[in-house]
């Protein structure tokens, strides 16, 4: 059985660490993991609720505030998130709200959250020092992640 995977990269990429999530779906599209659908959302939750609709599994990458030093990578799933009052990611959250609100007795994809600690939220479209070094490893992380869905579907 082949699941449907789908990455997606959330967040403003005019306000530097807020785009990290796009400028990580923008790179991984370059060279997309086989297989696997790989999507800019940007902040627009409306037009992204279809892609839920299609996946199976779906990873999100978004700036994740917890309040730790920035380019810190954090993985977690949906109830975690929900949790966890002291972090913080718009974009994730207003999409996660939005489909239960269009649809909530659809089915929903599994999900988990590769969230980056932002230390600038400015206007500008660069990344800081911090989070662009930590990009690599939001990219090697997110192949990781796929690969052990497949792992896992495999051993179904």
């Amino acid at each position: 059985m082949n699941e449907k995977l789908i990455i997606m990269g959330v967040g403003n990429w005019l306000q530097s660490d807020d785009g990290v999530g796009v400028h990580a779906a923008q790179a991984l599209a370059l060279d997309p993991p086989p297989g696997v659908e790989v999507v800019d959302a940007g902040t627009d939750a409306l037009s992204a609720l279809p892609f839920f609709e299609q996946a199976d599994r779906m990873l999100i990458i978004d700036a994740v505030r917890a309040g730790g030093v920035p380019g810190t990578i954090r993985r977690f799933t949906e109830n975690e998130l929900a949790l966890q009052q002291s972090m913080t990611t718009i974009h994730a959250v207003n999409l996660l709200v939005s489909r239960y609100l269009m649809a909530p007795d659809a089915a929903w994809p599994d999900v988990l959250i590769l969230g980056v600690e932002p230390a600038v939220l400015d206007y500008g479209m660069e990344l800081s020092p911090a989070v662009a070094a930590a990009l690599p490893q939001v990219l090697q992380r997110s192949r990781e992640i796929i690969d052990s869905w497949k792992l896992a579907t495999l051993h179904r």
